[in-house]
């Protein structure tokens, strides 16, 4: 571990970012152009006396996942990224492992749409990152594990999954899910976490093992969906991808489908800044 470029990487990335590059409001009183150690905890949900002893050398060497969630909320380049994983020590995540990090762009994406909802998903369906949008929308979506990061395990094994959604479009979404797990498949078919995946779910959902043999095939490229909030009502998104080069991560965008979906999604944005101000 070289301790002392570590620190010194991490604290001038961190003096390089704008708080609005992050969303977060620069302030009349801020003494730095860059982020606050506690801002950078905050976006990687670390405490911030560990990213004060990580730019003081004082640290013990931080984990694989510790570096990404940095990486994340630095907004590391895929080369930056592979340098902070050199300087702590570790390898940095090979190709298939690099798919379960947001790509940097895709993550200054989200920054930039700011107030519009959006996520970055692997092609699997794991959430790899979200902005304020999609939280308010959909809740935190990177904080499951094992098989429950997929959405297409939860969407058939834990019925609250599909509560999020009205029961008429069910169906509907359920073949699209399989679907597009298939045209998954079809360009992964010796990926053993694929595999795995495919096996676990044929064994604990009989649904999905009657689906998966019908062989439907179709890429989730747009949808319309309809979001049940308890507080505001129901919202009908547009769902919009853009798919990277090699079909591994995909960029979701939701903006709201009609005049009352819009008006519904901001107060839903309304009443998730006052929850905020009650937090701080």
């Amino acid at each position: 571990m070289q301790r002392a470029e570590l620190a010194d990487f991490l604290r001038r990335r961190r003096e390089a970012i704008r708080p609005a590059e992050v969303g977060l409001a620069d302030g009349p009183r801020r003494r730095t152009t860059g982020l606050r150690r506690e801002e950078v905890a905050m976006l990687a949900g670390m405490s911030s006396d560990y990213v004060v002893r990580l730019e003081q050398c004082r640290s013990s060497r931080p984990s694989t996942q510790v570096l990404a969630a940095l990486a994340r909320a630095l907004r590391l380049t895929d080369d930056e990224r592979d340098h902070l994983f050199h300087l702590a020590g570790h390898q940095p995540p090979p190709p298939d492992g690099a798919a379960r990090l947001a790509r940097s762009g895709l993550v200054r994406m989200l920054d930039l749409l700011g107030d519009t909802a959006a996520l970055v998903l692997s092609d699997l369906g794991e959430t790899l990152a979200q902005n304020r949008g999609s939280l308010l929308l959909t809740g935190d979506q990177t904080r499951h594990s094992g098989d429950q990061r997929y959405h297409v395990y939860r969407w058939f094994t834990d019925p609250a999954t599909r509560a999020v959604h009205p029961a008429e479009e069910h169906d509907r979404l359920t073949r699209a899910t399989v679907a597009d797990l298939r045209a998954v498949a079809g360009r992964r078919h010796d990926d053993p976490s694929l595999v795995r995946l495919v096996e676990r779910l044929s064994a604990e959902s009989d649904e999905f093992r009657v689906r998966w043999a019908e062989h439907e095939v179709e890429v989730r490229r747009a949808d319309r969906k309809t979001f049940l909030d308890p507080r505001v009502g129901p919202l009908v998104m547009d769902c919009e991808t853009l798919m990277t080069p090699d079909q591994r991560q995909v960029l979701l965008v939701l903006t709201p489908a009609d005049a009352p979906s819009r008006e519904r999604y901001e107060l839903l944005r309304v009443l998730g800044l006052q929850e905020f101000a009650a937090g701080v």
